[in-house]
């Protein structure tokens, strides 16, 4: 097995980048000639059914596996922060949001504060984390990662048990942190029906890349469609059409000439 190392890069504007990827388990290619760049302030969501490497390749990209073969180069020192799909807290286990953001006692707790701020939990920093909803555990994990002042944030599903209204309070709180921070977004979805209206380039993976590109051109390449025929034919695209916001819990924030909230239909 060759062990990917990592090589700085001399593009300032790239901070990471994998080439020809491939990644053999059990006897079964997982990946095959994958390779990707992400760029600084990009938001990159990566899509494929459930078995196209997808959780191969952010393992791979953060050093968590050695691929069996290719590379991967990374900006000189990155900082990368990375949001699972979800943890699991044991009910025993006497935790608040708190001692959870600040396990490595590396922050103070105006730090803390401040990233809970950032991703709109701010009440819940002395709430023990088995209390807390499924999305406000992503805004943890969210609030977790950016203290560490990342470069680059990797999200593994990250509106994963929301509904549609809490999806997209996330997506639009992802990209105000892109903006605030200056960073690098790599996100894995199966919210086909947000994620190409909330992201800048698609990479569409089914053990290899099958296309990649605007999330306009991809929606329309034969192999998006091929893959993902039966679920984007009569999909419903959220389109809002009014001028007052949610919470991640779904209530009016603030409401000013209401028009509505409406799904169009979009088919193919």
């Amino acid at each position: 097995m060759l062990k990917i190392t990592e090589i700085p890069l001399t593009n300032n504007n790239v901070l990471l980048a994998a080439e020809n990827i491939r990644f053999v388990a059990r006897g079964k290619t997982i990946l095959t000639e994958v390779s990707l760049q992400v760029h600084n302030r990009e938001i990159i969501t990566l899509i494929g059914p459930n078995g196209a490497g997808k959780t191969s390749l952010i393992r791979i990209l953060l050093g968590l596996c050695d691929a069996s073969s290719g590379k991967v180069k990374t900006r000189k020192n990155l900082r990368i922060g990375y949001v699972p799909q979800r943890i699991v807290v044991p009910e025993v286990m006497p935790l608040r949001v708190v001692d959870f953001l600040n396990v490595s006692n590396r922050y103070t707790l105006e730090q803390c504060q401040q990233k809970l701020d950032e991703v709109n939990c701010s009440y819940l920093l002395q709430s023990a984390m088995q209390n807390i909803s499924g999305g406000e555990m992503q805004r943890v994990l969210l609030a977790r990662a950016l203290l560490k002042q990342p470069q680059l944030l990797v999200l593994d599903e990250p509106a994963s048990g929301m509904d549609i209204i809490g999806q997209q309070a996330l997506y639009k709180t992802i990209r105000e942190i892109r903006d605030k921070h200056d960073c690098g977004i790599l996100m894995v979805s199966h919210d086909l029906h947000l994620v190409m209206a909330q992201t800048d380039r698609v990479i569409c993976l089914n053990t290899h890349i099958c296309c990649t590109g605007h999330p306009d051109d991809v929606s329309e390449h034969p192999e998006y469609i091929k893959l993902f025929g039966d679920a984007i034919d009569g999909l419903a695209l959220y389109s809002h059409h009014h001028d007052h916001e949610h919470d991640i819990h779904g209530n009016i924030v603030a409401s000013e000439h209401c028009h509505s909230c409406e799904f169009n239909q979009d088919k193919q």
